[in-house]
């Protein structure tokens, strides 16, 4: 598996379809990927490919030679992807100090639903037995 770079890269829209595209699949190949994402847009299977091409250069994919074509897969889980770019956009609100950043994460999980805050509190306990253990 790549090491993957300590800043996640920035992603164009097609970049994140083709992997919303690989989480829901586990791997694909080119002319899957286009046959689901690049007809509904009228796009070429070059195009995907080329896609494919600088998500594996930016190691967000993996692939491996079968036949003739590079069957991808997503080199990191849409789960941890999300927590990176959470981290990464918390990490530039340091105006708003840590406490700030705090309560306004919560204020969000707290709007969207009264499930989400118990989930919260659930992980947040979790971590807590996790670091006394």
């Amino acid at each position: 598996m790549p090491t993957l770079p300590p800043k996640l890269p920035r992603l164009g829209a097609l970049e994140l379809a083709v992997l919303e595209h690989l989480w829901s699949v586990d791997d694909a190949g080119v002319l899957d990927v286009h046959a689901q994402l690049g007809v509904a847009r009228g796009i070429s299977p070059n195009t995907i490919g080329s896609a494919m091409e600088r998500l594996y250069r930016k190691h967000l994919l993996t692939r491996e030679k079968v036949s003739h074509a590079y069957r991808y897969r997503a080199a990191l889980d849409r789960e941890t992807f999300r927590a990176r770019k959470v981290v990464e956009a918390a990490g530039g609100l340091d105006a708003l100090g840590r406490s700030g950043v705090l309560a306004a994460f919560v204020d969000i999980v707290a709007d969207a639903d009264e499930s989400a805050l118990s989930e919260l509190e659930r992980l947040v306990r979790a971590k807590r037995d996790e670091s006394n253990t």
